[in-house]
């Protein structure tokens, strides 16, 4: 027997009640969450590897360090070398303790409130795709030789997010708009910042984010939303395949003496 308000119940009343129980779900149609444990998780994962970033040694050719050096992103390394992980391991690495403590500060600001409002697997996927984007845009538009780092491809993603859901759900749009402003005009004007991951993860954010607060609640929508997920996800690798083509011929003209 379980012991109850009122006197004792049995195993099965007690399942059977909880069975009776509706789930609470957010506006957007999701199970509602308790805990950001997404963003708890993200934000430990990128402090940890931060911590291994500062305590392995150095290349004694480049001066940085051996992590940043083989999982950061250069497009060289990707086209010429095959090693198309780093457009998903750069996003989980930085250059310094400012760099770190202000992406994870904005993902501590930000994310529980996605979180909450899309759910744990929802975020996740908006979270690493939106980090993609901003991967393959630094990939597209920047010099091949660069080496990139930081998670403010998929920070910015949440930005870009988080203005969409709040005008989907009709609440006051000017705060986060005149933050992303902000931010992009800093990505602009300070130096060392690759704005173009900023704005390929905006958008990235924004459009998938559309896709999740957008659709009707209907028994096929989280089809329609995996379907339309991985549509994105197939037109950034077909943006990676053609980007490839053109930076492995340009090693080669290097190669021939030709470029």
């Amino acid at each position: 027997m379980t012991s109850a308000s009122v006197g004792f119940q049995c195993p099965e009343c007690v399942a059977e009640g909880r069975a009776s129980v509706r789930p609470v779900v957010t506006r957007l149609g999701v199970r509602a969450i308790t805990r950001p444990y997404v963003t708890l998780g993200l934000i430990a994962i990128n402090v940890v590897v931060f911590g291994l970033t500062m305590t392995a040694g150095k290349d004694a050719d480049t001066g940085y360090d051996v992590i940043t050096l083989h999982y950061g992103l250069n497009p060289f390394s990707v086209a010429v070398g095959n090693e198309y992980y780093r457009l998903l391991t750069a996003m989980f690495l930085h250059a310094g303790f400012l760099h770190i403590a202000f992406n994870m500060l904005a993902l501590w600001v930000v994310g529980p409130q996605l979180e909450a409002l899309l759910g744990h697997v929802r975020f996740s996927v908006l979270y690493l795709v939106a980090g993609l984007g901003g991967s393959v845009a630094s990939f597209w538009f920047s010099s091949p030789n660069i080496l990139g780092v930081g998670a403010s491809g998929a920070i910015y993603g949440l930005f870009g997010a988080l203005f969409v859901v709040a005008r989907r759900l009709k609440f006051d749009i000017r705060p986060i708009a005149g933050v992303i402003v902000i931010n992009v005009v800093i990505g602009f004007v300070a130096p060392g910042l690759d704005w173009r991951a900023h704005l390929g993860g905006l958008a990235t954010g924004a459009i998938v984010a559309a896709l999740f607060a957008y659709l009707p609640v209907a028994p096929w929508r989280a089809a329609v939303q995996t379907l339309g997920v991985l549509v994105i996800v197939g037109l950034l690798v077909v943006a990676v395949v053609v980007r490839d083509q053109a930076i492995t011929d340009l090693a080669q003209q290097i190669i021939d003496g030709t470029a």
